[in-house]
């Protein structure tokens, strides 16, 4: 299995591999081909050193290749476990073990599952991976997600996927100690939101609309503007009032920018699929 977790220990790289434990510790699987219950394990760390993403490095020795290192441990019997931290041995199982003591016994040394996936996702929001990594943050216990720095977190991605008001709800929410920089680079970056969503233009629009509301031609402008600025719920809404009671308003336009909208909050939006299935109610 190809991957920067999981490599295979000899003469050459060993001493490196546990110098990489200062960083992350390191798993050391002792096994060899004549001895069943060693290599049958292998798939199972492999899949284990996986899915902790890093948080530790599974070191794979064949004693039967690689006997003078086999030796220098002191192995005595196959398979052994050994886990070394900062250059030194901390854990270790010997004999056949079952997965869940391998896990238990990883438990006591690496972070939680939770902590790696906020780390996950902080290693996300620096790529502008901003949903994927508002999906893990969001399914963390509550109690990790009223922690200052996570709420923070939170609201960044809540801010780059365009959901202001959530974002604003949180932000409100930052406990004093977390209102550093980076919180007031946050409300900065929604001020400046609040600001163009609500600009002199879109005023105006609103005034003309509510003297003339059944001006379909002014909605569809007023509509856009609103999407400009990420406004989607009222544009959707006003041409809603306009398309409910007629399909082909506007030549067909009002039906184009109701789709355009949708389109472009995407397949999973929650509000793209309220009025999705408004709109299919009209045609089936």
């Amino acid at each position: 299995m190809q991957s920067p977790f999981i490599v295979e220990l000899n003469e050459q790289n060993f001493r490196q591999v546990l110098e990489g434990s200062m960083q992350a510790p390191v798993l050391i699987h002792f096994w060899a081909p004549m001895s069943q219950e060693s290599t049958q394990v292998i798939p199972q760390l492999q899949e284990l050193a996986q899915q902790y993403n890093g948080a530790f490095t599974l070191a794979l020795l064949n004693c039967e290749q690689e006997q003078m290192i086999a030796s220098q441990f002191g192995v005595q019997a196959l398979p052994t476990i050994a886990l070394f931290v900062n250059g030194q041995p901390v854990d270790g199982l010997g004999g056949p073990q079952e997965l869940q003591a391998i896990q238990s016994m990883l438990a006591n040394h690496l972070p939680s599952q939770d902590e790696l996936d906020i780390k996950q996702a902080l290693e996300l929001i620096q790529t502008n991976q901003h949903g994927q990594a508002l999906a893990l943050l969001q399914a963390l216990p509550d109690d990790l997600k009223q922690k200052g720095d996570v709420k923070l977190a939170i609201a960044e991605c809540l801010l780059e996927t365009q959901d202001f008001e959530q974002a604003k709800v949180l932000l409100g929410n930052i406990p004093l100690e977390y209102q550093d920089n980076y919180y007031k680079g946050l409300v900065a970056k929604l001020e400046l939101h609040e600001h163009s969503a609500n600009s002199p233009e879109i005023q105006s629009l609103e005034k003309q609309f509510q003297a003339e509301s059944s001006n379909v031609k002014l909605a569809a402008e007023l509509a856009l503007s609103y999407h400009q600025v990420n406004r989607d719920q009222e544009a959707l809404e006003i041409l809603w009032q306009f398309l409910s009671r007629d399909l082909n308003a506007l030549d067909g336009e009002v039906k184009k920018h109701f789709m355009d909208i949708l389109a472009a909050l995407g397949q999973t939006n929650p509000l793209a699929s309220q009025y999705r299935r408004k709109l299919y109610s009209l045609l089936y």
